[in-house]
């Protein structure tokens, strides 16, 4: 965590018993819905003790999106606001997913298992935070076995209801998108119907105006019977 600081923008890391008011904040936290409350409080305060105090400055990168090299530790933040953002293939700027506040942590996935950033994360104004990371949960493993299981167990229920979450915002995403489609092809039908009318007016139209008007038959003046005032008076 140390040695990779200072390319995340870090500010002075350190241990969070330095700053008891910090440590007690992160404590109570670490314990609230949008961090991991299965946690009791003395479950708390052994886990805060292996966290590192972080400071960023706005508009710091926390976490880059793809990176598959500084994944190793999650964070609590505990003042300040967090960006999270993600890059889609079609556009050249980010999208904003949300934007999180004190008591919410970013990185659980790469704490369990290493792999490439999901998103990145942005400060959006100075942040501090609690970080732990894999090595000291391997520390944390050792020394308190029990907590750090009942840790990973909350890390993971905390990551399924995302997964669930995500889900369900999936599935109204394709109700979204599938209505969107109807009243598309509901235009289109409409649109095609008008043309169609449109083109058949204009083709009897032109018909009409091409056709070209009967001459009259003048043989048929000189072979019609002849009778009553034909011949005039005489």
């Amino acid at each position: 965590m140390d040695s990779t600081a200072s390319e995340h923008g870090v500010l002075s890391p350190r241990s969070i018993l330095e700053e008891p008011t910090l440590a007690a904040k992160a404590e109570a936290l670490l314990r609230t819905p949008t961090a991991l409350s299965e946690l009791t409080a003395a479950e708390a305060r052994c886990v805060v003790s292996y966290m590192r105090l972080v400071s960023y400055d706005d508009g710091a990168l926390l976490f880059r999106e793809g990176d598959q090299e500084q994944t190793g530790y999650m964070l609590l933040i505990l003042h300040g606001d967090v960006t999270v953002e993600s890059t889609v293939i079609s556009r050249t700027e980010p999208i904003v997913m949300s934007v999180l506040g004190p008591g919410n942590l970013i990185g659980e996935m790469g704490l369990l298992d290493g792999a490439p950033r999901a998103a990145s994360c942005v400060a959006s104004s100075p942040v501090t935070g609690a970080a732990l990371s894999r090595r000291s949960l391997r520390r944390l493993m050792d020394d308190s076995p029990e907590t750090a299981t009942k840790l990973l167990i909350a890390v993971s229920q905390r990551l399924a209801e995302r997964l669930r979450e995500s889900g369900r915002q999936q599935r109204v995403y394709c109700q979204l998108v599938r209505a969107m489609q109807d009243e598309i092809d509901a235009l289109e039908r409409k649109l095609l119907h008008v043309i169609h009318g449109s083109a058949a007016r204009g083709q009897a139209q032109s018909l009409a105006t091409q056709q070209p008007r009967q001459a009259p038959d003048e043989d048929s003046a000189m072979t019609r019977p002849m009778v009553g005032d034909d011949f005039g008076p005489f």
